[in-house]
Parts: C-alpha cells; sequence; structure tokens
C-alpha cells in the first residue's frame, strides 16, 4: 500500500495546455479533470504541440 502512495506522489499534478476544437482557447487540464472546454463546453479538444524538435526517421 505505501507503494502505490509513493507512486501516485511522484505523478506530478502539472496540467497540460489543449486547444478547444470549436472556440480556439486554450485550456488548462489536470489529470482526472473533465476534457472539457471551459468557455464553449465542446468536448473536442486538441494537444498543442511541442516547441522540442521531433524528427523521424523515413526510409
Amino acid at each position: 500500500m505505501a507503494d502505490a502512495n509513493a507512486k501516485e506522489q511522484s505523478v506530478t499534478k502539472v496540467p497540460m495546455i489543449y486547444v478547444c476544437g470549436e472556440c480556439h482557447r486554450e485550456n488548462e487540464i489536470k489529470p482526472r479533470d473533465p476534457i472539457r472546454c471551459r468557455e464553449c463546453g465542446y468536448r473536442i479538444m486538441y494537444k498543442k504541440r511541442t516547441k522540442r524538435l521531433v524528427v523521424f526517421d523515413a526510409r
């Protein structure tokens, strides 16, 4: 039981930024929060693209 609590505490509660598919506003959504726009209530959200360089090896 103590191991489960340690694992839960190690998971960061940092909110991710999502963009609403309807009104295009940015929303911060934490784990276990409902997936819903805070402005218009729309349920389709898109994760923002990372600033980190992403390279694919195409063959």
